[in-house]
């Protein structure tokens, strides 16, 4: 293999140590040489990266990409971003026991459409690819993908309980000890195959979405204690990752199940990550309870190895009427989205029943009119839900109105009671508008009704976006910097028309920049060698020796970037639908992966997408993978 030298960067190993301007030279797929004015071969290829950041490909800790590799293995979206390393499987939720369907059953578009807001026509297509049966054809149907970036499979405990109950007995009871013997006996199986982990979930508002399943959590969350000790003693006894979510309203069981951490208690400690550590509008207390919970854990007395994920930027999310990826965690909003996407049929004989708009409308003004204890706690922003309920934090992206794209829904709802306390004659803007709300009851009363007509009228065609967390840049910066969390939780391969967060390590290195070139140096610590370390993975240190994933990042078109301006709703040819990506133009120049130049700034190389340049990611003290430490 022709040898590579990167040329005059200022160089980040991922250590945390001061970055020193350097050429990294690379040959055979390995680093073979660092320092100054590197002699090389003459038919080494040179990349000039004067004033510019040579650094480790970064990792990007929370996905469920596990979808996309099967529709797209070299993951362009991830590549382009500087992003080498992706984990996958991640919240139970995974293909690692193919499509399993058995009796009738879909368990990959039952697991996903809802918890990960995917259309069924992409998860169908998926699991008509998936056609091994175990946790070993699996890695070596990874293998043979021409895979992108590197990937990192977990073992998923959803689909492990319906490998061994099915998916209607892993809602439905709890395991025989024949069944959890076998539970037991798959999952060990999976860590001497080198499955880097294993996860599961707790967050109340995960649901299956086919009937008659559509009112079930999904299967994870029918364990019981016992259950996921007898598990995690497992992963702990081969050293291996648990990626887990805490049961939100449930404190008692999120510290009793999170003190499976423990050292102290348990012998030796777990590897635990959790989601997420979050500033959440709504509630201004459950960051401080997270970082509270993760110093008591990894203290002297109990001896944890845990650390909450971190959202790296603003949490913003789209929403289609009713439909967005919190709408399960209040039951009137769950009603709407237990129907089929395109039964808008469906979701308008519930938003015409009384007994349904009374329920909702409670629920929307809890706590906004008159005198309660509901008011007063939203008032010191400790309410119980996400979701704001807020007509001014909910933005227009999309309505058959145009001039309501770009205005938040108070706008238009100021218009609406102008118009009618004025008879018709001021308020409406257009037109058009003034049609339009002449179509509301007159008086509207207040927001929850408004809110209501407009569903009932435009349904899935009135798309707005709110940012629900992370609205305070000092809050958000402490919080991916604290010494208790790892920057991660982008989610990256889900949700395709409501987040996109490949983007979410660019925005660590932007938020550092601003502080000098040794907050960089933190930085890009915490986004490679540090979560690799903890996580127990052989990548993330540019050193003599490793294989070569290696990012270089413009620090000028970094700086210009403006992250919250670069959203886009694109169609992806590879899945047939639309999906939401953020792309800073100019700021990745050159991503190696493997030792192979993948990107280079502008376009992917051509074999990108033909053959492997990443490969199939093992736990680091897996035998296979001693040749990478």
């Amino acid at each position: 293999m022709t040898g590579i030298v990167y040329r005059n960067g200022m160089f980040f190993d991922g250590t945390g140590r001061s970055p020193v301007v350097a050429d990294v030279a690379v040959k055979n797929g390995r680093i073979s040489a660092i320092g100054q004015r590197l002699d090389v071969d003459a038919d080494t290829q040179e990349i000039e990266c004067q004033g510019q950041w040579v650094m480790p490909g970064m990792l990007d800790i929370h996905t469920h990409l596990d979808l996309e590799v099967e529709l797209a293995p070299e993951l362009p979206e991830v590549v382009r971003h500087g992003t080498t390393t992706v984990i996958m499987s991640n919240c139970s939720i995974g293909v690692t026991y193919g499509h399993q369907r058995r009796d009738g059953e879909d368990p990959i578009v039952d697991c996903f459409a809802r918890v990960e807001n995917m259309p069924k026509t992409v998860l169908k297509r998926v699991a008509d690819t998936c056609t091994w049966s175990n946790s070993r054809d699996y890695l070596q149907h990874l293998e043979s993908l021409p895979l992108g970036p590197n990937v990192v499979p977990m073992i998923p405990h959803s689909m492990l309980r319906i490998e061994v109950m099915g998916l209607y007995g892993s809602v439905s009871r709890s395991p025989t000890r024949k069944e959890l013997a076998r539970m037991e006996s798959l999952l060990k199986m999976g860590m001497e195959e080198g499955y880097a982990g294993f996860s599961t979930d707790a967050l109340p508002f995960h649901f299956l979405a086919n009937a008659p399943n559509k009112r079930k959590r999904i299967p994870t969350q029918y364990a019981g204690f016992r259950e996921l000790k007898r598990l995690t003693d497992i992963v702990r006894r081969y050293d291996r990752l648990w990626q887990a979510t805490p049961p939100k309203d449930d404190f008692v069981a999120a510290i009793r199940s999170f003190l499976l951490t423990s050292g102290r208690l348990y012998g030796r400690p777990l590897r635990t990550t959790v989601l997420a550590a979050l500033d959440i509008q709504t509630n201004r207390t459950a960051r401080h309870l997270c970082m509270l919970l993760s110093r008591i854990l990894n203290s002297r007395a109990l001896k944890g190895k845990f650390r909450f994920q971190a959202l790296t930027g603003v949490f913003r999310i789209w929403s289609d009427g009713a439909i967005n990826p919190l709408a399960d965690e209040i039951p009137e909003f769950r009603e709407l989205n237990e129907m089929e996407f395109e039964d808008r049929e469906g979701r308008g004989r519930i938003l015409n029943d009384p007994a349904w708009v009374k329920s909702f409308r409670q629920m929307w003004l809890k706590g906004k009119v008159g005198f309660s204890i509901a008011r007063l706690l939203r008032a010191l922003r400790l309410e119980d839900v996400v979701l704001t309920r807020d007509l001014a934090d909910m933005r227009v992206a999309g309505c058959p109105l145009p001039e309501w794209v770009g205005e938040t829904l108070q706008q238009p709802y100021r218009r609406l009671v102008m118009f009618q306390a004025s008879s018709g004659r001021e308020g409406a803007i257009s037109p058009a508008e003034k049609d339009f709300f002449a179509t509301f009851p007159d008086p509207i009363g207040d927001d929850a009704a408004f809110l209501i007509h407009l569903f009932r009228q435009w349904d899935t065609d009135l798309r707005w976006e709110t940012t629900i967390a992370n609205r305070d840049k000092k809050v958000l910066r402490d919080l991916l910097f604290h010494e208790q969390t790892l920057p991660g939780f982008n989610d990256s391969g889900a949700h395709l028309a409501n987040i996109g967060f490949y983007d979410g390590n660019l925005r660590v290195l932007k938020i550092a920049q601003s502080e000098g070139l040794e907050r960089v140096a933190q930085a890009i610590h915490r986004l490679t060698a540090l979560p690799a370390e903890f996580l127990g993975l052989n990548t993330g240190r540019l050193k003599v020796g490793v294989q070569a994933d290696i990012c270089v990042v413009d620090p000028v078109a970094l700086e210009k970037w403006d992250p919250e301006a670069t959203y886009r709703f694109v169609e992806r040819e590879q899945f047939g639908c639309k999906q939401v990506i953020n792309r800073p133009d100019n700021v990745v120049r050159n991503v190696m992966i493997g030792g192979r130049v993948a990107w280079d700034g502008a376009e992917y190389a051509d074999e990108f997408g033909r053959t492997a340049y990443g490969r199939v990611m093992k736990g680091h003290n897996h035998p296979s993978e001693q040749t990478f430490a």
